[in-house]
């Protein structure tokens, strides 16, 4: 059975693209009522599972007309995607940004689900067990270099 964070990132998602713009808003305390939950697990799927770096921007209003809009960026191409991701990066990436990167690219279908499985492996803190900052400045030259082998890749 999924956990009931899954289940509200579904629900979220079903809204963004059945809405055809790629864009909600919504008020917290309503989907936590209609999931039975607290307001802040609706806090905790938005600010996990709705990140720039899975391609959403997220902007919100406190307050009694409060709301929460939830935007779903699209680039107009793979090798768009991919080199807004690289410009992304910078020099160094936690493990835990460059997850949500692999889950947007195999989203977006620039990638395989073996392709992630290989990348995620790839860049694990236990296979670069080196300490902070350098593991993460390792992990986006590794990164870097995997999705500029795809970008070169995907061109042809």
């Amino acid at each position: 059975m999924k956990n009931m964070s899954n289940i509200i990132e579904a629900y979220l998602k079903e809204i963004i693209e059945s809405g055809g713009n790629g864009l909600i808003e919504i008020k917290r305390s309503e989907i936590a009522d209609r999931f039975q939950c607290v307001p802040s697990q609706i806090n905790y799927v938005i600010n996990t599972r709705f990140t720039a770096e899975r391609g959403y921007i997220v902007e919100s209003k406190r307050g009694g007309g409060g709301y929460i809009r939830i935007l779903r960026v699209r680039a107009n191409s793979k090798v768009e995607l991919i080199e807004a991701i690289l410009h992304q990066i910078g020099n160094q990436v936690s493990q835990i940004a460059t997850e949500d990167i692999v889950y947007r690219l195999l989203d977006e279908q620039v990638i395989s689900k073996r392709e992630a499985k290989l990348i995620l492996a790839a860049i694990d803190r236990e296979v670069i067990a080196i300490d902070l900052p350098y593991r993460d400045q390792l992990r986006s030259r590794i990164l870097q270099a995997m999705l500029m082998t795809l970008m070169y890749e995907k061109e042809s």
